[in-house]
């Protein structure tokens, strides 16, 4: 079988290996591969409500990664075309005492990461969204969280690649992965590549893939069940935690958070749950139909942060597997692009290496 060569090879087509994708595909001189077991949007990046969301994230480190994404965002949108990157603000309800003291340890450490995160009052939290709950206490709320259309920023991520030179293979599933004298080989179902640099971005899959060679991969899966409802008048204008309206009016309404491996499954139990809580936080949504639901699978690291870097003991293999991708894919794809180009990246990521984790035991 023929062997096909390049300079770097990123496996997932997610939009973290995408936003790494296209960043990779401005140094023209590089010859690039992605390879992906489906097509774009067809796994977890296309099950999503695409929040861009900053100011919940803790450590306060995580929190300015997060921000600077967001940043990056800004620049992207100019790059390759509207993406309907939108900061709105973003508002967490707060309901009880205890979420009222938690938002207020959220505000201090946000303080250290320089994000403006507001404690509002509920008769200012009614001023911003008029038909949210009159139940609730307060809310924190920062105007920098926002939202993207998925489907446009994957779009133009991939197009955008491709113009540069990028290459593609899709519904190609990776069967094995191999060290050898000059880099890595990738067998696939289609073909066998070959390449000094691999980029390991496969999200759920990227534990399994770890594997070839031997590498841990600390991840386990997340179920989100997402309601979608007809078209209605505007009833809510910010980011809420667990729901947004999109511009065409629009409602996208998710809170669950389930272990169940790698099931996609919508259950009647979860999508009950899920109306109860949005009628709670929106009343008015009581009176707005149903149109369809789905759900997607999330890869959390184990400890809840990003894994990026280069491999320790496997030169010139990187990982980028995290949650929060859409949020993230902005700054991970930047900073792997310099990192695999210059052997280090503009914004400070070894807290987030592989490495923290040794000699802790995997969560089976």
């Amino acid at each position: 079988m023929k062997v096909e060569t390049y300079d770097a090879i990123v496996i997932g087509a997610g939009v973290v290996g995408l936003g790494i994708t296209y960043e990779l595909s401005k140094q023209q001189e590089l010859k690039t591969l992605t390879i992906d077991q489906g097509y774009p949007m067809s796994g977890t990046s296309g099950a999503t409500q695409a929040w861009i969301w900053v100011h919940s994230k803790t450590p306060y480190t995580y929190g300015q990664l997060s921000l600077a994404s967001a940043n990056r965002y800004q620049e992207i949108q100019e790059e390759i075309g509207d993406i309907e990157y939108i900061r709105s603000g973003g508002i967490a309800p707060i309901f009880s005492k205890q979420e009222l003291y938690d938002a207020k340890a959220l505000q201090l450490e946000m303080n250290k990461a320089n994000i403006p995160v507001d404690l509002l009052s509920r008769e200012e939290v009614l001023k911003l969204e008029p038909n949210l709950s009159p139940n609730l206490l307060g809310a924190t709320y920062s105007s920098i969280d926002g939202h993207v259309n998925p489907f446009k920023l994957i779009q133009r991520y991939h197009l955008q690649a491709k113009i540069n030179g990028a290459h593609f293979s899709f519904y190609n599933g990776v069967r094995a992965l191999e060290k050898t004298e000059v880099g890595y080989k990738v067998t696939t179902n289609r073909g066998v590549y070959e390449a000094e640099k691999v980029i390991l971005a496969a999200g759920l899959w990227s534990k399994s893939i770890g594997k070839f060679l031997n590498i841990r991969i600390p991840t386990h899966t997340s179920r989100g069940q997402i309601l979608v409802t007809e078209p209605t008048k505007p009833l809510i204008h910010h980011v809420i935690v667990g729901m947004r309206q999109l511009n065409n009016g629009i409602v996208l309404m998710g809170f669950s958070k389930e272990d169940v491996g790698y099931d996609r499954r919508t259950t009647l139990d979860v999508l009950q749950d899920t109306a109860k809580k949005s009628v709670n936080l929106v009343p008015k949504l009581k009176d707005v139909k149903i149109v369809r639901a789905f759900s997607g699978i999330r890869v959390m690291p184990d400890d809840g942060l990003p894994i990026f870097g280069e491999v320790p003991e496997q030169k010139s293999l990187y990982v980028a597997v995290t949650h929060s991708g859409m949020t993230l894919s902005a700054i991970l794809g930047k900073s792997m692009a310099e990192l695999v180009t210059t052997g280090e990246s503009s914004f400070p990521m070894e807290a987030y290496s592989i490495e923290r984790f040794k000699g802790r035991e995997e969560n089976q």
